[in-house]
């Protein structure tokens, strides 16, 4: 190769959710040396949250190569196809899991690539299971200092390897700083999946938003939406707000919006949301945000990390007027507005890819020895047996699935869908007679 010739970076990242795979996608780019060239090929692991075209076509992330699969299948994969960065954006038992099935695929490879793993947003909840269970990635990325001194605590506090954890910032951070209010003012809602959780809690939300609508006419009020019935995301919404809205008495100012949250922000003068991460991207922008505390400040909603951020407000306050300012140490510590905050990442990569002999076999903290009672069953929901390989009949597709199979897996994938967002709450009302 000549010596002006640019080596191709190959990255491949599995995700199991549109957001996890805007996720995925945006950290490989971003761990990729500055004026690389990246050959990104994209597997979305099969699941309840597979992500439909339209919502891969929002993400906005183009891809070498995209495709469907199952573990095995992804596992099968990574054996027979070399790549230099693999990225893992998925829950901590799917991560867990992976990790295994890798470790038994690549026994006999000295030449395996680095593997990468991380959360999408902010982690307000089960911070040992979920950490532990990415254990074993020679990259745990933490998007803020706070995450990071978090999560090597955890790691040290169970006796396991803590040089993987890794200090980034969330990828999707960027846009164009506020500079003032539009014309007309905007007031955006991001609304969550699974956050508040009942129906009560949700439509009092949706009532004091419309309420704001009605009180301010002058501004424009937006519903900022995740997905579209019988879509799912990272969250299972069993209550979504276009079906609380449907029949609804709307003021003319207010309105449902999709489409990326990156281009709602552009027109955005003050974002409200109970924790979504839609507040990290609003504050490195410097656009005014309000974290709810109508429903209390509490774990179940995710709020109460932003305790400190001087951004918890109430409706009430909304309503007045009142326009929260963050406080800039608070903000410094979650990674927003951070300069180089890929640069550690990359230099560690870097050098596990230099280094003589290749690199050695991953070596998570949950093994037979230390989760005898745990570990089995997490790979087991994959189809992988306690030493990570595939179990008989695991699904392996040796080409691609056939317009029956499709259909099918569409049909049942929207008969799923169709159970959690009409029978099931039905089910659990009957249950509260």
């Amino acid at each position: 190769m000549p010596a002006s010739a640019t080596k191709v970076l190959r990255v491949a990242v599995l995700a199991d959710s549109d957001t996890r795979w805007k996720w995925g996608a945006l950290t490989a780019s971003r761990l990729a040396p500055k004026g690389a060239d990246i050959r990104l090929d994209g597997h979305l692991l099969r699941g309840r949250a597979t992500p439909t075209a339209r919502q891969l076509s929002e993400v906005g992330v183009d891809a070498d190569s995209l495709r469907e699969v199952s573990a095995a299948e992804f596992l099968r994969a990574m054996a027979e196809e070399p790549c230099d960065l693999l990225v893992l954006a998925l829950v901590g038992g799917g991560v867990q899991a992976v990790l295994h099935g890798l470790r038994h695929a690549w026994a006999d490879r000295a030449d395996r690539p680095v593997v990468v793993t991380g959360y999408v947003g902010v982690v307000y909840e089960k911070l040992t299971d979920g950490l532990l269970l990415r254990h074993g990635a020679d990259l745990v990325l933490a998007n803020s200092r706070q995450d990071a001194e978090r999560f090597r605590a955890v790691y040290e506090g169970v006796g396991a390897d803590a040089t993987s954890v890794t200090e980034v910032a969330l990828p999707f951070l960027g846009g164009a700083p506020y500079t003032g209010a539009h014309d007309p003012y905007t007031v955006v809602f991001a609304a969550q999946p699974s956050v508040p959780e009942s129906r009560r809690d949700r439509e009092y939300l949706l009532d004091r938003l419309v309420g704001h609508a009605r009180r301010h006419p002058e501004r424009e009020v937006l519903l900022k939406l995740r997905s579209r019935p019988g879509e799912h995301t990272t969250h299972i919404e069993e209550l979504p707000y276009q079906k609380l809205v449907r029949g609804t008495d709307v003021p003319a100012n207010f309105r449902l919006v999709y489409g990326h949250m990156g281009e709602v922000l552009d027109r955005t003068d003050l974002l409200v949301t109970v924790s979504s991460t839609a507040a990290l991207e609003s504050l490195h922008r410097g656009i005014p945000t309000a974290v709810l505390t109508d429903l209390g400040v509490r774990e179940a909603l995710g709020n109460h990390h932003f305790t400190g951020s001087g951004c918890l407000a109430s409706w009430e306050q909304l309503d007045a007027g009142h326009r929260p300012v963050p406080d800039e140490e608070w903000v410094a510590r979650q990674g927003v507005r951070a300069s180089g905050a890929f640069d550690a990442a990359r230099e560690r990569i870097a050098e596990l890819l230099a280094g003589p002999g290749g690199l050695p076999p991953l070596k998570p903290y949950y093994s037979p020895e230390t989760a005898p009672g745990y570990l089995p069953g997490i790979l087991a929901r994959h189809h992988l047996a306690p030493d990570g390989a595939p179990l008989p009949g695991a699904p392996a597709a040796d080409r691609a699935p056939g317009p029956v199979r499709q259909v099918v897996r569409r049909a049942a994938r929207g008969a799923y869908r169709h159970g959690v967002q009409r029978v099931a709450p039905v089910i659990r009302r009957m249950g509260e007679l």
